[in-house]
Parts: C-alpha cells; structure tokens; sequence
C-alpha cells in the first residue's frame, strides 16, 4: 500500500551536486519517520539522513555540512540536497519510512532494520 519511489540520481564529479527526490503514496500517518540510506557494493546500508513528522532531522557525521534533508508535506515528497559530492558518497540511494517517531537521533540512523517501507533505489556515483 505504501510506495516510495526515488530518483534524481546521477553521475557526477567531486565536488558537484545532486537533488534526490522521494516521492510517498499511501502513507497517511500522523506520526512518521523517513529517512535517506546508502549501500555501496560490498558495503553495510547505512543511514545518511532522518526527518520526522515535526520536521527534526538528524544527519550522519560523515554527510554534515554537506547534505540537507528536506520534505514537502503537501506534496508527500522527501528531498536530499547533496553538495561537495565526494568519491566515497558514490552508493545505492535508498528512501525509507516507518510508522512512529523516530526516536533517539543518535540511534535511528544505525536502525536499518526498524524502517518497514523502502523504495527501489537510485544511484549516485562520484568521479574523481
């Protein structure tokens, strides 16, 4: 019933940028948590950025100052805005969501395995 279909990605050079969007159907929850992951190849999935339903985000230490997650209500999308891409940014895109908070910043972005809906996936590499 919940869809969640990302695109927006892309190849591009170090130190370039790329918007990744999320678009959500079927979830009408009140309270929620949605968030960005990433798995390169031969690599874990990793949280990269969370926003929940009162707009509190939480990003990882290796995206900080460099990705801004971002959601527009209305139109039931999620964004990721990437800038100063580098070379080990380069993965598998993921876009998540759950029902509930989000819970402790610190913790919900290890929490892979808590996030029930996921999308397809879109690539983004990296070039030196």
């Amino acid at each position: 019933q919940v869809q969640l279909v990302e695109s927006g990605g892309g190849s591009v050079q170090a130190g370039g940028s790329l918007r990744l969007s999320c678009a959500a159907s079927g979830y009408t929850y009140s309270t929620y948590c949605m968030g960005w992951f990433r798995q390169a190849p031969g690599k874990e999935r990793e949280g990269v950025a969370v926003i929940d339903s009162d707009g509190y985000t939480s990003n990882a230490d290796s995206v900080k100052g460099r990705f801004t997650i971002s959601k527009a209500n209305a139109e039931n999308t999620l964004y990721l805005q990437m800038n100063s891409l580098k070379p080990e940014d380069s993965a598998m895109y993921y876009c998540a969501a759950r029902r509930g908070t989000c819970g402790p910043m610190s913790w919900v972005l290890t929490s892979v395995q808590s996030f029930a809906y996921w999308g397809q996936g879109t690539q983004v590499t990296v070039s030196s």
